[in-house]
């Protein structure tokens, strides 16, 4: 008994002990985020104006609809100004227009768990519904370089007839209007130029190369809508926008040109997507056995007539033979580069400029529901690009390509001059952001590229960005001005758009 009198005892005694130790731990104080105060170093946002094309007005998923619009970069870059931005809101998040209540441009895209595809349902936007005013965001999907200071170009009496663009129409102040005059009456001090000659290639380059390329033609009144404005139409145009943005102390940012064959739009389709079996492909061989046969004896007669040496014609020969086989198979195109042996000799005028196409062509992306589907539905030979070939506005040739370069390059020439030449202004480079997307760009914990509907960036039409795209070219806006006019939009808290912030589709259910 004694003895556990002395236990009991012992334990009274660490009780009394332990009542006096604190059990509770301190709080672990988070480590406290240092507030870094935006410095917009005298920047005038009052009036914040942004002038250019689709990117501009937040275009995505192949149409302009109202959470595009607020997720376009010039929204976002006024949020970050804390200035107040006015657009010409669309109707609806449908996308698409109409005209008189006729649907003149269909609805936008969405994923449908297999790819692209249109909206079921009928847009609510009447052109002829005048949104003109105190306006902000002057982007106009489809704008030349040269419609930004063309007289009419929002006509809306033009629209039907093609003459006008049925987005300005809805904003032009006048039917004399010009875009440069109606963003000069907001009297911006801070302007965005953006976009400005991207639509000068893009149509040459979405219709396959079916345009003219206009080099040396200086009067654009005589241009086709996919054609490619001259270098020196460009630079007038240009210089005179940015001389008349800035004539009144207004600071801003231009941005140069990407390389737009980069972009989904051109690199999705690949250049051999046809599967044949032994006997389709043997099949096809002998549809296009008097076609080999017939460039051979041409390129013969031709040599021995000493048009051409032997081994030109024995290069030429190699290009155009066209042969299949079991497996994957390039498909068939019409190459207007490709010497033309009728214009040569009258004898050979029925041989049509064939061959098969290489990695070094660019597929169109409308091009994925028409190559493999049939011409003649009773033939199961006229497959469109095995039997039938595709025709030259399907594929951008090398050639096309060195075309579309060549005015992209010169505009960029004129671009990047400029802003040298003019203190007020800091240039962005969307062309080296774009070719470091097309393998990957980080954006916060994000990892960005070029890839049709997975990579993030560029919405389902395969040209525009997605909303998240849109908030990644407001902060390499923001970057260039940090560069150039001492703000600090990338070291300020939340100077800044955040990635997670911006979705990279939109849902189908939002209308």
């Amino acid at each position: 008994m004694k003895n556990y009198k002395y236990i009991s005892l012992f334990l009274l005694s660490l009780g009394l002990i332990s009542c006096d130790v604190n059990n509770e731990l301190d709080e672990i104080q988070a480590e406290p985020v240092e507030q870094v105060e935006l410095n917009t170093n005298g920047l005038d946002f009052s009036s914040y104006v942004s002038v250019g094309a689709s990117f501009t007005a937040g275009f995505t998923d192949n149409a302009l609809f109202i959470a595009a619009q607020e997720n376009s970069f010039p929204n976002i870059l006024a949020g970050k100004f804390g200035a107040n931005f006015a657009q010409p809101l669309m109707s609806d998040n449908i996308g698409g227009l109409l005209f008189a209540g006729n649907v003149i441009q269909g609805p936008r895209l969405f994923f449908n768990g297999a790819g692209p595809a249109a909206l079921p349902a009928t847009p609510t936007t009447e052109v002829t519904t005048s949104v003109a005013g105190n306006l902000n965001n002057y982007g106009i999907p489809g704008a030349k370089s040269f419609h930004f200071v063309a007289s009419g170009y929002g006509n809306v009496q033009g629209v039907p007839l093609g003459l006008a663009n049925p987005y300005y129409a809805r904003m032009a102040s006048s039917a004399t209007a010009t875009v440069l005059g109606d963003a000069m009456a907001q009297s911006p001090t801070f302007f965005t130029l953006s976009e400005i000659g991207g639509n000068d290639v893009l149509g040459y380059a979405t219709s396959g190369g079916s345009g003219v390329d206009q080099t040396g033609n200086f009067d654009p009144t005589t241009y086709g809508g996919s054609d490619i404005t001259d270098p020196n139409v460009f630079a007038q145009v240009f210089t005179t926008m940015v001389s008349t943005l800035t004539s009144g102390g207004a600071k801003g940012v231009v941005a140069n040109v990407p390389y737009i064959t980069d972009l989904s739009h051109f690199t999705t389709v690949p250049y051999n997507p046809i599967p044949l079996d032994a006997g389709t492909a043997a099949a096809v061989n002998g549809g296009y056995a008097a076609y080999n046969g017939g460039i051979q004896q041409a390129f013969g007669v031709l040599v021995q007539l000493g048009v051409f040496t032997q081994d030109q014609a024995d290069a030429e020969i190699a290009k155009r033979t066209i042969s299949f086989s079991a497996g994957q198979n390039a498909v068939v195109i019409v190459d207007e580069d490709l010497t033309d042996l009728g214009a040569i000799n009258p004898a050979f005028a029925g041989i049509p400029q064939y061959r098969q196409a290489t990695a070094d062509d660019l597929l169109v992306l409308p091009g994925s529901a028409f190559i493999g589907t049939l011409a003649d539905p009773n033939n199961p030979l006229s497959v469109n690009g095995v039997g039938v070939p595709l025709d030259d506005k399907w594929v951008v040739t090398p050639e096309e390509q060195l075309a579309i370069k060549t005015a992209t390059d010169a505009y960029n020439a004129t671009i990047e001059a400029t802003a040298a030449a003019n203190a007020n202004i800091a240039l962005v480079d969307f062309k080296a952001v774009l070719a470091e997307a097309s393998t990957g760009i980080m954006f916060d914990n994000y990892t960005l590229n070029t890839s049709l509907v997975t990579g993030g960036l560029v919405s389902l039409d395969g040209v525009h960005l997605t909303a998240r795209g849109y908030a990644l070219m407001a902060n390499k806006i923001m970057a260039a001005m940090d560069a150039e006019f001492g703000t600090n939009f990338t070291s300020a808290t939340g100077g800044l758009a955040v990635a997670g912030d911006y979705p990279t589709n939109y849902s189908p259910v939002l209308r």
